[in-house]
């Protein structure tokens, strides 16, 4: 199971920090990965780290803004955003993979959180 905290209202330009809490003794070697969806368009991948958090990968629309990082004993994943603007409205998903590497698919992401609101105002 995984739940996402830290979504809300921010002003363009600002920050916030969005965490996933996972339950369940598979999070340890599962990949992570963040993604989000505004209205009317499709579920876009953000960000995604590898079981140990040796590696990262992102989406070139937040690449240098958005950072993903995890906590093994803690069993969260964390994204921290930066430099927000309005385009970046969505609800933001966090998922796990059932291998220890995973990539920018959907389809390769078995859990899926129920996604926490994030609203850039201009």
């Amino acid at each position: 199971q995984l739940v996402e905290c830290g979504g809300g209202l921010v002003q363009a330009g600002g920050f916030l920090r969005l965490s996933c809490a996972a339950s369940g003794r598979t999070f340890r070697g599962s990949a992570m990965a963040w993604f989000r969806q505004s209205p009317g368009k499709e579920r876009e991948f953000l960000a995604a780290i590898t079981y140990n958090g040796g590696r990262t990968n992102y989406a070139d629309s937040v690449k240098g803004r958005f950072t993903i990082s995890r906590d093994n004993a803690k069993n969260t994943v964390l994204l921290q955003m930066s430099s927000l603007k309005p385009e970046d409205t969505a609800i933001y998903y966090c998922a796990g993979a059932r291998t220890a590497i995973a990539g920018t698919r959907q389809a390769e992401y078995y859990y899926w959180g129920q996604g926490t609101q994030v609203t850039v105002s201009s």
